[in-house]
């Protein structure tokens, strides 16, 4: 498929790794909202939650990003990498790991669900992040 070998095991291990990091910010944004609402009384639809929960774990995850990226460029060369390489994986991720929790828990955050939501966060944009290592030699981390 686009001429890119797909067994290589490095890339692999790296795009994994990333792939994890980004999980990680997506998560803490995403299942820190969901657990907000439903800590609190509210009146908005679950969807509406969901959304919430995406855009925040989005934020989160380009704000970690940015940081373990500062390490290494200028703190805005380092939010606009983590901006531009990484948003359709985080999209993917977000939305992967949102289904899972409307459709096998109807939108509620509980322990069984997490590891599944964390599960589907991170196989989704698994191929991505290795066909743009593999491709183009561009990772966020």
């Amino acid at each position: 498929m686009l001429d890119i070998d797909w067994t290589c095991k490095s890339t692999w291990r790296k795009s994994s790794y990333n792939t994890m990091w980004c999980l990680i910010g997506c998560s803490i944004g995403d299942f820190g909202t969901i657990y907000f609402f439903q800590s609190i009384d509210h009146s908005l639809s679950i969807y509406l939650v969901m959304l919430l929960a995406i855009i925040n774990g989005i934020i989160t995850s380009i704000i970690l990003e940015t940081v373990i990226l500062s390490k290494q460029f200028p703190i805005f060369e380092a939010l606009n990498i983590a901006i531009k390489m990484s948003l359709i994986s985080m999209i993917s991720m977000e939305i992967a790991m949102n289904a899972v929790d409307l459709i096998f828990a109807g939108g509620v955050l509980t322990l069984t669900i997490i590891p599944f939501m964390l599960l589907a966060g991170f196989v989704t944009p698994l191929p991505y992040n290795y066909f743009r290592l593999k491709k183009y030699n561009q990772a966020c981390h």
